[in-house]
């Protein structure tokens, strides 16, 4: 196995984060934010998708881009303390690739 960093930059992203979680939250964000629980962390990505769509609404390029990096960030730290990946998440994308949104949506599982 390669000590080499994944290529993509969303690979490493997740494996930073996977890293971080545990550690000193004096000097760690990703550990803060783990150490104060899911609930905490869902408000935030929650806050960071309203930032996105402040951005898409102000037509701000430059702001899209940034508010959306802090919510793939956030995403990410979610899917770690739930025991996921963005492979998981691929892999849905993956099974959903090829219908129609209305269709997909319409066989989802009422709950």
């Amino acid at each position: 196995m390669s000590d080499d960093p994944p290529p993509d930059v969303l690979d490493r992203l997740e494996a930073r984060i996977r890293l971080n979680r545990h550690g000193d939250p004096a000097t760690s964000y990703t550990a803060k934010l783990t150490a104060r629980g899911r609930a905490k962390i869902a408000q935030k990505l929650g806050e960071e998708a309203v930032e996105t769509v402040i951005a898409a609404m102000r037509a701000d390029r430059d702001e899209i881009v940034s508010e959306s990096a802090d919510l793939m960030f956030h995403l990410c730290v979610l899917l770690a303390d739930a025991g996921l990946s963005l492979d998981d998440v691929r892999a849905e994308l993956v099974r959903r690739e090829g219908l129609s949104g209305l269709d997909e949506k319409a066989g989802r599982k009422k709950g």
